[in-house]
């Protein structure tokens, strides 16, 4: 792409934004930046661009400037059907996305995770091990830092893995990674994406322009993924708790890579369903990557689990209190119900997303969920929920502290506590890590 005579307009300007317009100023680029957002880290970051020679567009003129520009670029936060990259469209702009953008500077080879539960431990299992056998890596994208703000860390002998979120995947045309994971597809985002249909089909786009040199590592036991095959010209590898499948599979407490006893299950720190098959996902990119079974092994016990899922955060009075903010859907929430031993107070609520929270209910019924309190904006329709299912034992809290101290009431020694959602933070929280990091200071002042 020709920067220097190609102009630009980010829209969003948070993690992925910011990066995105950092790039192009690097690459002497006109850009404009605008946000919806009147906070004061928009407005701190504003300033920084603006300070590198960004130009800062207010909503007056925004619509105005469509005409001057070239290319649209959105971040993840911004979703194709937003006003601005509608009007863009009509004047026949290209619409592009901080991950298009970035992966098309990235000469290095990308192992791209996507799914709806269970990416950030994947691609943290997955560096774990390309740690243990000593590979150069970055770790970026949704997880944390904006594959765009690495790249002037990366060489060809360094391995990206990068966490993949369908809003990031909304606009990609060209993004070919040479290793593309999908963990599991399950209701989420519906509120963005409408239906289960587009969702899909939006996850699916990791897959669409591999080509026989690339690989797509895909969850058997997941229908909706298992069939994804599809849509691809990759070679297809598949990771299964229940099948003897081609690529890493569980046999009688061991995991096999196509007929290649690789490990123990019980000698791995793991536990829960759901994080065999992450490993079982992680075991597959490093066979394809090369990697020994000791590496892997080793790699994997190295791995001390992912802040804000299912996080351990301390005993008080004799209940273990746990951070899983990362769970912002019902399915990620009841596979952290799945984890717990105990009599367990359960924390609810959040962002509404539109999302059925019936089967959940059902679930907390047949599980050692003992009470539940919901806080946020979904706590009425979460409510609305346990009275049809008939779950009786239901506290309600007008704000998150309420929530944690009501629930620190509740439980009694030897039971726990877990935060875990089921619903997305952005109704009182910047994201659900500053969610997180609020339960654990309430939760340490206890």
């Amino acid at each position: 792409m020709y920067y220097r005579k190609t102009v630009f307009l980010v829209v969003g300007i948070s993690k992925s934004g910011m990066g995105a317009a950092e790039l192009l100023l690097s690459r002497g680029a006109k850009c404009y930046v605008y946000d919806d957002g009147d906070n004061d880290k928009v407005k701190e970051n504003m300033s920084a661009l603006e300070e590198k020679g960004a130009i800062v567009a207010d909503r007056s003129e925004v619509f105005g400037l469509l005409r001057k520009i070239d290319v649209v670029v959105l971040s993840p936060g911004v979703a194709i059907d937003h006003e601005i990259p509608l009007a863009a469209k009509k004047l026949g702009k290209k619409i592009t996305g901080e991950l298009e953008l970035a992966s098309s500077e990235c000469l290095s080879p990308v192992i791209a995770v996507t799914g709806t539960n269970g990416k950030t431990t994947t691609c943290t299992m997955i560096k774990a091990v390309l740690d243990a056998a000593g590979v150069k890596n970055e770790l970026c994208g949704n997880i944390g830092t904006p594959l765009s703000s690495v790249l002037n860390k990366l060489d060809r002998d360094t391995v990206v893995v990068a966490e993949t979120s369908s809003f990031q995947l909304e606009t990609v045309r060209t993004f070919k990674p040479h290793i593309a994971v999908i963990t599991n597809v399950t209701p989420d985002h519906l509120s963005r994406h409408y239906n289960m249909e587009n969702y899909l089909f939006v996850k699916s786009k990791i897959l669409l322009n591999l080509t026989e040199s690339e690989y797509a590592v895909l969850c058997y036991d997941d229908p909706l993924v298992k069939n994804l095959d599809e849509k691809t010209r990759g070679k297809v590898v598949y990771f299964s708790t229940k099948e003897e499948v081609n690529g890493a599979y569980l046999s009688e407490g061991k995991i096999f890579y196509k007929g290649k006893y690789v490990a123990d299950i019980k000698s791995l720190p793991v536990g829960g369903e759901h994080n065999v098959l992450n490993l079982l996902a992680a075991v597959c990119v490093a066979e394809i990557v090369g990697m020994t079974e000791e590496a892997i092994c080793s790699g994997i016990k190295e791995f001390k689990g992912v802040k804000h899922r299912i996080q351990y955060i301390r005993t008080v009075n004799g209940a273990d209190y746990y951070n899983d903010s990362k769970a912002t859907n019902a399915d990620a929430t009841m596979k952290a119900i799945d984890s717990m031993n105990k009599p367990t107070t359960l924390i609810l609520g959040g962002k509404d997303k539109g999302l059925d929270f019936d089967a959940l209910f059902r679930k907390i019924s047949e599980s050692l969920v003992k009470a539940v309190v919901l806080t946020g904006e979904s706590a009425p329709r979460l409510y609305d929920s346990a009275k049809k299912i008939g779950y009786k034992n239901v506290y309600l809290a007008n704000d998150f502290f309420v929530a944690v101290k009501l629930a620190s009431i509740v439980a009694e020694n030897g039971e726990a506590v877990l935060l875990s959602p089921a619903c997305s933070s952005f109704d009182c929280f910047t994201d659900y890590e500053e969610r997180g990091d609020r339960f654990i200071e309430i939760v340490e002042k206890l």
